[in-house]
């Protein structure tokens, strides 16, 4: 957690979802039943790892070892963050496959974004296989701490408030006079 940020503010920051429409149902399940039987998980057709930096930036990296370079997009629309890729198999339909294990075809992954990203100022290279995407934290909602001073009389006015410096607020007025 970020110093400063309270457990609310980092959960509501982003949360990932899992969206792949054209996935083969049938490979889907002969991946959970292998999963099942054998007590292991097997790797998404898009693992990725999702973290926070000291800078409370937010950092996406997404394994697309294969994939075209032409094919990663990256958009941002309506606080979704969207990758998608594609991948196409080296071999042709006149050669014979003895095994085709690796995932092929379009994928996606979305992540909502929350109010602490600051989504127009985003970065992604892809390198090695691996997609890295930088959100940056927003400013507008990065932790600030606010002076309070204090004003004549005692009373505390925070600036800012409807309180106008130098006036008490109106329930401290009143008191008794001896």
């Amino acid at each position: 957690m970020v110093p400063g940020q309270t457990p609310h503010q980092e959960e509501a920051a982003m949360s990932v979802t899992r969206f792949e429409p054209f996935r083969d149902p049938f490979r889907e399940l002969d991946r959970l039943f292998s999963m099942a039987a054998s007590g292991t998980r097997a790797p998404l057709s898009m693992p990725m790892d999702v973290y926070r930096g000291e800078d409370g930036s937010y950092h996406v990296e997404a394994d697309l070892p294969g994939a075209d370079p032409d094919s990663v997009e990256v958009t941002v629309e309506h606080g979704v963050l969207t990758i998608q890729a594609g991948r196409t198999p080296h071999y042709g339909d006149s050669e014979q496959v003895i095994a085709a294990e690796r995932p092929q075809g379009s994928f996606t992954r979305q992540l909502s974004l929350g109010e602490g990203v600051d989504s127009e100022n985003l970065t992604a290279r892809y390198a090695d296989g691996v997609l890295h995407v930088t959100l940056p934290a927003s400013p507008k909602t990065q932790a600030r701490r606010v002076e309070v001073t204090r004003a004549a009389g005692g009373s505390r006015v925070v600036p800012g408030s409807t309180a106008e410096q130098g006036e008490a607020p109106a329930s401290s007025a009143g008191g008794g006079a001896g």
